[in-house]
């Protein structure tokens, strides 16, 4: 039996739904929840303000509805005017912040229903779209975001364009809504006179799919957890082919087993030549076995954990018209991003900026969203933003380093963190309070928490050591918190599953050490591990190498790890 949302797919008339029925409404202020689901591929996701629930529940109130708008950019790449157009919509129609997603697009948040045909419709004006950065479609294609002038870099940011352009839905939906204001009228017998989705088919796939492309050794778009990735093989300074991985995701469901985090793993080997028909290959595979009755068990890992890596292997290659060969070895060493000041090769710099959790916002005494504008106006960068959650201001003449620098300092933005190395990597997902699914809060109480985990890195003299920490308000672990060296995912307000063991490279799967952790006890949990880890690390080896030396058992945890509670931490001291 089809799950709900494969029903709704079914009828939806190739994605339109009622939404344009309901947005000529001048008293609404939401969509049905069937159209709700409909509006995900569309790039929107429909929300209320969660700290408003209880107050307009005890006054009689409906929901406070508010939406989220998601940019769909491939390689994190935009001009810098469409990042000024997105700045000014977030103070015409949205929250006046910006958020850059950790798949490289930017979402608008706590835009209401009357302004989202405006903030939709601004941004396509801008030449670039939210279509297809949601839903059960391929989502925005990520790739390493550096742009180094090598002939690799640039050539894996037109791969990501044109695989992001092959997989956009045929449906003209989008236009017809959001563009065109076109009136969309039908009765349900004509439910099937739409267009054709020749990779989609009429119900699109069983769920989300995510597909990325890195470059060793570093692994900056967090190859592992996609559902695709392809990782490049350079000689010459030219893409030979791609080593292809399958079934990586981070999402599962605290307390249900058959739910999991997985890493991706080694399919094959293809040339340069022949990736969109491997890439059309693989998503159709997924199309036609994909689970479509349990949207819990809908994403590939299922689908290959069910059937094998070998019948999933054999299924694809019989849909190409080439035979694959092995997988190529390759290796990883972070998954960070190029911070600082950085030669492109052509005479040019580029710059990069952390960017806390992501938010660009003027904070009390961080005036950051004022201060990037100005710099992006002025100098008019291309942009670049990262899986980090960072930005690159790109094409910057040497002249204009100093003057660049002096503003950011001036304002008391650096491009890097100046307490730790470990703050550079650190963050936290949105959470509380636009997020449904939150359990907990994530970003608003993480720079809190990272400040008291940085003053005992300070103190344990591990100021410069690469550990990556990161939070999750709940299982489905937008924040990537499954592969961290160390990371904290909502169970409950102000209560935490602890995770340790993954890696900077984000080659290994944490494994759950506390099942319940309160938020003021974060700190001193983690102090515990940190200390044990500067007693018994040996000739300045990783934290991740130290924790899987002590820890074997934790180096490949199953399914049940990440749902049965550790009993206590049983660090062994080195011998």
């Amino acid at each position: 039996m089809p799950s709900p949302v494969e029903l709704i797919k079914a009828k939806s008339r190739a994605l339109r739904g009622a939404l344009l029925e309901t947005l000529k409404k001048a008293s609404e202020t939401h969509f049905s929840e069937e159209d709700a689901q409909i509006l995900k591929f569309h790039g929107c996701y429909q929300q209320d303000n969660r700290d408003l629930r209880n107050e307009r529940k005890k006054l009689g109130l409906d929901k406070a509805w508010i939406f989220m708008v998601r940019t769909k950019c491939p390689g994190g790449a935009m001009t810098a005017s469409q990042y000024l157009s997105l700045d000014r919509l977030s103070d015409a129609v949205g929250n006046g912040t910006l958020r850059i997603t950790t798949r490289q697009g930017i979402q608008l948040h706590g835009v209401v229903f009357g302004g989202l045909r405006r903030c939709i419709s601004s941004i396509v004006a801008s030449g670039i779209h939210t279509w297809g950065a949601c839903g059960d479609v391929v989502r925005n294609v990520v790739a390493p975001p550096s742009p180094i002038k090598d002939g690799v870099h640039d050539q894996i940011q037109q791969l990501a364009l044109s695989i992001s352009n092959l997989f956009l839905s045929k449906s003209k939906a989008y236009t017809e809504i959001w563009i065109n204001n076109i009136p969309v009228e039908y009765e349900q017998d004509t439910a099937d006179e739409v267009e054709e989705e020749p990779i989609y088919g009429k119900v699109y796939l069983p769920r989300k799919f995510k597909i990325g492309f890195a470059i060793p050794p570093r692994n900056d778009v967090d190859i592992y957890s996609q559902d695709l990735g392809f990782v490049a093989h350079v000689s010459s300074n030219k893409i030979e082919g791609f080593t292809v991985l399958v079934g990586g995701s981070h999402g599962m469901t605290h307390g249900l087993v058959k739910t999991y985090p997985k890493l991706a793993v080694p399919l094959f080997y293809v040339p340069l030549e022949k990736t969109a028909e491997t890439a059309i290959a693989i998503v159709q595979t997924q199309r036609d076995f994909g689970n479509r009755e349990d949207r819990k068990r809908a994403r590939l890992k299922y689908l290959i954990d069910e059937r094998g890596i070998d019948w999933f292997r054999s299924e694809v290659g019989s849909r190409l018209s080439f035979s694959p060969e092995p997988p190529k070895p390759f290796s990883f060493t972070s998954v960070s991003d190029s911070l600082g000041w950085h030669s492109q090769g052509d005479g040019k710099y580029f710059l990069g900026i952390r960017i806390e959790n992501g938010r660009i916002a003027d904070f009390p005494s961080l005036p950051l969203r004022t201060v990037l504008r100005h710099i992006i106006e002025d100098y008019q960068p291309d942009i670049r933003l990262t899986p980090n959650a960072n930005i690159l201001l790109c094409d910057l003449g040497e002249d204009k380093k100093e003057q660049i620098t002096k503003v950011l300092s001036q304002n008391r933005i650096f491009p890097v963190a100046l307490k730790t190395v470990s703050r550079n990597f650190a963050h936290a997902c949105v959470a509380l309070p636009t997020c449904g699914l939150a359990l907990a809060e994530s970003e608003r109480v993480f720079p809190q928490i990272m400040d008291k985990i940085e003053e005992i890195l300070v103190e344990l003299g591990l100021s410069k050591e690469e550990i990556l920490i990161r939070m999750s308000g709940c299982p489905n672990g937008c924040s990537r918190p499954y592969n961290a060296d160390i990371a904290f995912v909502g169970r409950a307000p102000n209560r935490y599953a602890l995770y340790i063991g993954g890696s900077m490279a984000g080659d290994r799967l944490a494994s759950l050490q506390k099942r319940v952790v309160e938020l003021n006890e974060i700190p001193s949990v983690v102090r515990e591990y940190l200390e044990d880890f500067v007693r018994n690390r040996r000739h300045e080896e990783s934290f991740s190498h130290y924790w899987h030396r002590i820890n074997p058992g934790c180096e490949q945890p199953n399914p049940g790890q990440f749902h049965q509670e550790q009993l206590s931490f049983q660090a062994k001291n080195s011998t």
